[in-house]
């Protein structure tokens, strides 16, 4: 049971502090919109980027609990992304989303530290279970 200043804390701390934050990374906006809508109905933050340089320059690879990014984008990729992030120090757990991914690709993006390498279409509930998993690991 909580006391009454742990209870009274707890009642007046912003949602936004609260609650995590996921990072989607994927060229495609209608991916995008989807996966937002979907993590936010879990009750989860979401924010989009329609590049990997675009999350790279809004700073918030270390404050993200847990990025989800497509492979094959324009510019740099999710597996160059995934080394950028490595090499930084940061390291922020990736699920990798594709509709290209080869046994090549999925053994070297877990071999890198990826938590998860999903095919699309993927099933949702999968999805949102994997990224519980990693937010609060």
């Amino acid at each position: 049971m909580l006391s009454d200043d742990r209870a009274s804390y707890s009642l007046v701390m912003p949602k936004e502090q609260s609650t995590k934050l996921i990072a989607i990374v994927d060229d495609d906006e209608s991916v995008q919109s989807a996966l937002q809508d979907l993590i936010e109905a879990d009750g989860l933050r979401a924010r989009t980027f329609g590049s990997a340089e675009g999350f790279l320059e809004s700073g918030l690879q270390h404050k993200a609990a847990c990025l989800i990014t497509d492979i094959r984008m324009p510019g740099m990729s999710g597996l160059e992304l995934q080394a950028k992030l490595k090499a930084d120090g940061c390291r922020i757990p990736i699920i990798f989303i594709t509709a290209h991914g080869d046994a090549r690709v999925r053994i070297q993006a877990m071999r890198e530290g990826a938590v998860e390498f999903l095919m699309k279409p993927f099933d949702d509930q999968v999805l949102l279970s994997r990224v519980r998993a990693a937010v609060h690991s």
